[in-house]
């Protein structure tokens, strides 16, 4: 038997060997690490299905705390009969060591902690539709570490939860969030009432199948100017519905009504005067 040989049989018998000597702690890995990760499925979804019935925010945060739990307890019980290690050695060293990880680990801390409270209070939740350093979207999730919001365009914006709770934000509802606008003028000798009618009925009739059905377009007079009697019209956009597309529409169909004047027009008087 040449040495390569002996090489592999010697390895082969040191593998077995150990493989015998460990065996029963390895099936003990297998079987707590089995055990955890049913449990933590269970009740993952227990607790999803009871934050759904109560008033308490139904949000990832709670569960990920529960599920990270169940994992820390079951690599406890290993600890001991499987590598020798005193579960109370781990904590003692963790405590030792721990001021010197909180510095490594602020950001994820504050994360947590941010996320933990601004769920607790109410603050944010699931559902809920916010403005924060100007981005508008809808509240999907509060994870541990941070908040996942989706703005009208479909885009995934996620902002770390320790910015959340030190930084002023804006609660709205759905038609205010759904708001725009598009201006005009109009002319001083119009009929104000039945102009504001007709721009509201031109504007409905054109954005029909883009706007909330609940909320039809409003006409808002501002003032006079030099060309005319300033306002706006005030449209809702229903959910996945781009707030330029709405805009577009409104705008097309507003163009040529005879007591309204025109942006050529306008363009006009300003080079002229």
């Amino acid at each position: 038997m040449g040495r390569s040989e002996q090489a592999i049989s010697s390895f082969s018998d040191a593998v077995i060997y150990w493989f015998r000597q460990n065996f029963g702690k390895i099936i003990l890995i297998i079987v707590v690490a089995v055990c955890a990760a049913l449990i933590s499925k269970i009740v993952a979804a227990a607790m999803r299905r009871a934050l759904e019935r109560t008033n308490l925010p139904s949000a990832s945060i709670f569960v990920n705390i529960v599920r990270a739990l169940i994992w820390i307890f079951a690599a406890a019980t290993v600890l001991q009969p499987v590598f020798g290690i005193n579960p109370s050695t781990v904590v003692a060293a963790l405590g030792v060591s721990g001021l010197a990880l909180s510095f490594g680990l602020k950001d994820t801390i504050a994360n947590i902690v941010g996320g933990f409270g601004l769920m607790v209070s109410k603050v944010v939740q699931p559902g809920d539709i916010i403005t924060i350093q100007g981005t508008t979207g809808t509240v999907r999730d509060v994870t541990w570490r941070h908040t996942i919001v989706i703005d009208r365009t479909g885009n995934q914006l996620l902002i770390p939860n320790s910015i959340l709770n030190t930084t002023a934000l804006e609660k709205i509802t759905e038609a205010g969030e759904a708001a725009t606008t598009v201006p005009f003028t109009l002319r001083g000798d119009a009929d104000i009432a039945k102009s504001s009618r007709s721009i509201a009925q031109v504007v409905a009739q054109a954005t029909k199948g883009m706007a909330m059905p609940a909320n039809p377009p409003i006409v808002q007079l501002q003032g006079f100017t030099p060309y005319g009697i300033k306002g706006q019209v005030v449209m809702f956009a229903k959910q996945g519905v781009i707030a330029a597309d709405m805009q577009d529409a409104a705008t097309r169909a507003l163009a040529g009504q005879d007591y309204l004047v025109q942006e050529a027009e306008l363009q006009t008087k300003d080079i002229e005067h």
